[in-house]
């Protein structure tokens, strides 16, 4: 009797506990802060996830952050201080993996996590490969490519990446980022090494000073940009010949502004983009973000985003749901950098190397700008 009476007693603590626990993660924040890249890639995303998702819930509010490129230093900063004021931030596959082996990034099981693909496939089949970190929620495979000033390359335009070391040729100013990824490769290529050797050679001294010394035959050309928005604004103003930025920013400038400006699609450089979770949010934040985050990456919204930017979605699901761009009309299929007429000579980039040797090869980078 005794014996039974523990029991019950135990069971009604076990159902109230449950109970308790439901009730408090049916408990969701009202308002997120979502860090992305401004420009066209994040309205695309307020188009396709956001405005969408507040429609549905109209209790809540989202507000954007375009800190992205300055991700992996601003969350250590918040960790350190112990003050995590973003909900979910969009990252490239590299600095998830950085965040991730840092313990700045929530890990996942993304058959938990997200949604199953609408034909039936687990999300991690869903998403395959593409799932290249335990804490990475991806969204869309984008290219780094270069665009050009019709009016400005004379009547032989640009055919091959190398065209940007040509200052003969094609005088003038150049836009590059200003990080070492992507220039380093392109330099290599460049400069005679075959493809299939780049990283080998960049992981030596000599490689990364090999890089360097070609990247210096147009040093004085170039204008370092930092925010995606600047080769796009540098092309339409008119200041700089050709530069390197997001395949989506130049579909934009090219196709809904008009600009006289084309695609130099060799030699472009394929990545990931993606969300990630900080590592350390409160619950009912977390609950919220959840909620989106199964929300904005399942198989509809992610083929959605593609009317708006030329961006392949990450999901297998999704690409047969692509069709045309939302206002111009378009088809999209040939403005994505994965179409076989835009993808004879590519990279894809190997962000587990640059997560291994980012920070080191940074700091060469960025002293070899400031001599």
């Amino acid at each position: 009797m005794k014996l039974n009476k523990i029991l019950l007693a135990s069971s009604a603590l076990t159902v109230a506990g449950g109970l308790a626990f439901a009730a408090s993660h049916a408990e969701m924040a009202n308002s997120m802060t979502l860090v992305s890249w401004g420009g066209a890639y994040q309205k695309s995303q307020i188009k396709a996830y956001s405005e969408p998702y507040m429609e549905m819930h109209p209790e809540v509010s989202i507000s954007w952050d375009e800190s992205s490129n300055e991700a992996v230093a601003k969350l250590r900063a918040m960790n350190e201080a112990g003050n995590i004021t973003w909900d979910l931030v969009d990252v490239t596959a590299g600095d998830a993996i950085r965040l991730c082996d840092e313990g700045l990034a929530m890990e996942f099981d993304p058959n938990e996590l997200l949604a199953d693909g609408d034909d039936g496939s687990s999300a991690e089949d869903d998403f395959g490969d593409l799932l290249v970190s335990d804490c990475f929620i991806p969204q869309i495979v984008y290219s780094t490519t270069f665009g050009y000033r019709t009016d400005l390359v004379g009547d032989t335009p640009p055919a091959d990446v190398c065209a940007v070391f040509d200052l003969e040729t094609y005088p003038g100013k150049r836009s590059l980022e200003k990080r070492p990824i992507n220039n380093m490769e392109w330099a290599l290529l460049c400069d005679g090494v075959a493809k299939d050797d780049i990283y080998d050679v960049l992981e030596t001294d000599e490689g990364q000073q090999q890089a360097l010394d070609k990247l210096g035959t147009i040093k004085d050309q170039v204008v370092w940009w930092s925010a995606g928005a600047d080769t796009p604004q540098l092309l339409a103003d008119g200041e700089i010949v050709m530069g390197s930025t997001y395949n989506g920013r130049l579909f934009s400038l090219i196709e809904e502004q008009d600009q006289p400006v084309a695609m130099l699609w060799d030699g472009q450089v394929y990545d990931l983009d993606g969300w990630i979770i900080p590592e350390g949010l409160p619950e009912d934040r977390l609950a919220r973000v959840k909620d989106f985050v199964r929300f904005a990456t399942d198989t509809q919204r992610l083929a959605d985003q593609a009317a708006y930017i030329s961006y392949g979605p990450a999901r297998k699901s999704s690409a047969p749901l692509v069709g045309k761009h939302a206002e111009l009309g378009i088809d999209m299929a040939p403005h994505m950098p994965t179409d076989p007429a835009n993808s004879g000579n590519t990279f894809l980039q190997n962000y587990s190397w640059w997560a291994d040797y980012r920070d080191d090869i940074d700091a060469k980078f960025q002293a070899w700008l400031a001599q």
